[in-house]
Formats: structure tokens, sequence, C-alpha cells
């Protein structure tokens, strides 16, 4: 049955696209097999919320009514908030078919719901029975076939994917069951991290982090979990960018510094970034922190424009090298780079300069805070680009997300 939500196009045959990102290594080897646990985690469903701020991306971006964004899918959150800026047409490209299918569903959500309540609830209560009934009456015959197929199918124990929306669906994935292997963590060390969200100030939510939090960063056990590299694959930290997040430094002072400026720097009453990390869902009020997309000002406008996205299970060099010349003028790169060799970089490089049209605008996040292209991307390809250093690092401090170590910003040169 044809998608009246998203544009689909089929999903290319052959291969792995993500052992293809990932591996860089000889299976046999340390580094090798650590690339091979990542992928085994990360084939499945990883980012139930996406964590990086769209807020900050749609100040970056500065999206026209002529805007084509070519953007990686996450969890879709993303690509639901850059609709509300009124783009012409949005691609979203990922490697995880689970992405896939979720960001389809989002957006077929946001055309069939009949109310904003029901929308609301089905990603905001993700845990209420009445997802599933809302579901099958106004959802299930209106996706594709591969994305139907994918919410359908079963576990060993019997669930269909699609119960998800019955468990809350934020308590699950690989980044939700990481957070909840923190709070197991926290709890026998005594720490209850779900208090934090009672916090009314930040002069309380820097008290509770240097009363609960700081301390357990110096615990010898902790210093040593926090050296693994695969104690952050459920944070979808692959091996080569566990090096990048560290920057040298000893790893339990980076993840110190990146949760202190989650806990201090923003109200966790306005921040649904802190709320999923430490209630695992987000507020049951309508006085809760919610993503834009989930607001009710603005649900309108995502039904009105939902038919505007295309979702593909492809890297975003594969989907550009296909497009015309001149053809987007604005791209979301994440934090994808970390993963890449020097090669793939340039590759994804060369297809966004030749695809790029007049003004346009490059996004991405780094673990480490330094732009990652000095040094690596070909002065040639570089040379045609401006970076906005300072207002980047201003983004990077005002991201509520607060996971990575820069923000950054470049847009094409005049010619």
């Amino acid at each position: 049955m044809p998608m009246e939500s998203a544009r689909v196009a089929e999903t290319p045959a052959g291969g792995n696209l993500l052992h293809k990102a990932v591996h860089q290594h000889r299976a046999i080897s340390k580094g090798g097999m650590q690339e091979r646990l990542f992928t085994a985690l990360f084939s499945g469903l990883v980012y139930p919320q996406i964590w990086e701020d769209p807020d900050i991306d749609l100040e970056a971006l500065d999206v026209q009514p002529d805007s084509h964004i070519v953007t990686i899918a996450s969890g879709g959150c993303n690509v639901m908030c850059y609709l509300l800026a009124d783009p012409r047409r949005i691609t979203a490209v990922d490697l995880n078919p689970a992405h896939v299918a979720l960001t389809r569903l989002k957006l077929a959500a946001a055309a069939h719901l009949p109310s904003y309540e029901r929308f609301r609830r089905f990603f905001a209560q993700a845990n209420h029975p009445g997802n599933i009934d809302a579901y099958k009456g106004f959802l299930k015959h209106r996706l594709d076939d591969e994305t139907a197929a994918y919410w359908e199918k079963r576990s060993l124990l019997g669930r269909k994917r699609i119960s998800l929306f019955r468990r809350n669906i934020y308590r699950h994935g690989l980044l939700g069951n990481f957070i909840g292997a923190s709070h197991v963590a926290a709890k026998a060390l005594g720490v209850d991290l779900k208090a934090f969200t009672r916090c009314r100030t930040l002069e309380e939510q820097r008290a509770f982090f240097e009363r609960e939090i700081a301390p357990q960063f110096e615990k010898r056990l902790v210093r040593w979990v926090t050296r693994q590299p695969a104690s952050l694959f459920g944070l979808g930290i692959p091996p080569a960018q566990f090096a990048a997040l560290s920057g040298g430094r000893a790893m339990h002072l980076v993840l110190r510094e990146r949760l202190e400026r989650l806990v201090c720097d923003f109200p966790v009453q306005e921040n649904y970034f802190a709320w999923q990390a430490f209630n695992r869902h987000y507020a049951n009020d309508d006085d809760g922190p919610l993503p834009a997309y989930l607001q009710r000002q603005h649900f309108n406008a995502l039904n009105a424009r939902h038919d505007r996205v295309m979702v593909l299970n492809r890297s975003f060099s594969e989907f550009l090298r296909h497009e015309p010349e001149a053809s987007a003028d604005r791209y979301v790169l994440l934090d994808a780079q970390d993963w890449m060799t020097d090669a793939q970089l340039n590759d994804l490089w060369a297809e966004i300069t030749r695809t790029a049209r007049p003004g346009a605008r490059v996004i991405f996040r780094t673990a480490d805070t330094p732009s990652l292209l000095p040094g690596r991307l070909a002065p040639a390809l570089l040379e045609r680009w401006t970076y906005h250093e300072a207002e980047s690092a201003q983004w990077t401090k005002r991201d509520r997300s607060s996971i990575y170590g820069g923000f950054h910003l470049y847009s094409l040169k005049s010619a």
C-alpha cells in the first residue's frame, strides 16, 4: 500500500550500510571485535528520542521557504521540528532501518491521528494502552509495506514492535537501556536520579550535582568502567568516536563535565533532554517540557506539511551522489563524521559541495570541542566553506542535550 504520510524510496539491496560505515579494522583485531560488537548493538532501535537540540539547529540553519534540508533521521524528532520552519523539502537518511521506520511512523501519526491529544499521547505518553488502538485504527494501513512490516514484527517473546508504545518506548532501544542501566547503577551507589526533576531552581540543581553526582566520578570502579569503549556503546558512541570524545583526557572527567552542563546550565523544568535522562519519560502534564513538535500550537503545521519529507535507508553520501548539482542548501550531519575515515569524510564533502546551492549551510556536532575538518578535509574543499567559529561556540554552550563537545556551522562561500 502506498504511504500517504511520507514519500518512500526502495531500500538499496546488498551489503550492510552500518558495517561499511563503522568497520575499519580486521575482524580478529581488538578494534575489529569492538566495532562488530557495536554494529550488532546498533542494528536495532538506538534513539527513541534524538539527542541533538533542534532549536539550536534551526537557529544555525536559518531555513528559508525554498530550502531543501538533507539530514540524518536518527529518532526523527529533528525532522519533525525542522518541518516547523516551513522548508520546501526535507530528505532524511539513515543507515539504521529502525530509525527509518520510527521517523516514518511519526510522520504518519502527524498526518492521520485525528487530534493533537491523540498525537501527544502516542509520543509523549508512550505507555498508554490506547496507543495501540490508535495505531490499528489510524496508522497501520497508512504505512508503506516495509514500515508496517517493521512495526508488526514479533520479538522472541511474541510481542509486536508496536507494543513499545504501550510499554514506554523511551525505556527501550539501545539508549533507553543505557539510561535504565545508569539508573540501576546510581541506585546501587545510593543516588536517586529521579529526584533531580524535583529541583525548582538552578541553585538546587547545582547542589544536587555537587552532592549526588560529582562524587561518583571519583570512585575507582566508575573510573575503570568509563575507560572501556564498550561502556558507551549504549550512547551510540562507536569505538572511533570514543577516542574523539576523550580528546586525550581521562574519560571520567569528560563525562563529568558533560553531565555537569546538563544538570547545572539549564532549568530542568524547561529541558526535556534532562527530563528523559533523569525521569525516563516526558512530563505527564501540559506544563512539562516537550520537544517543539509535540507542543499543541504546532500540530496543525505538522499535519499540513508531513508530505514534504522523504525518508530513506541510505548513507548521506550515497543519497547525494544521485542528486543534481545545486539541489540542496541545508545539511545536517549530526555527529556522523566522528565515525569516518579521511577518505569517507572527503567523499562526503565533495558531494555536499557539488550539490550545494548558493548560501548553503552545513551543521554538525563533534564529540571533542574543535571542528574535525582542518587537517583532514582536502584544502581545495575546505577553502570553499566559511567556518562560523564564534557563533558555533555560543550554540555549543546553549545546546540543551549537553552531550557533545562542539557544534559547528559552515556556510558556502560566494563563487
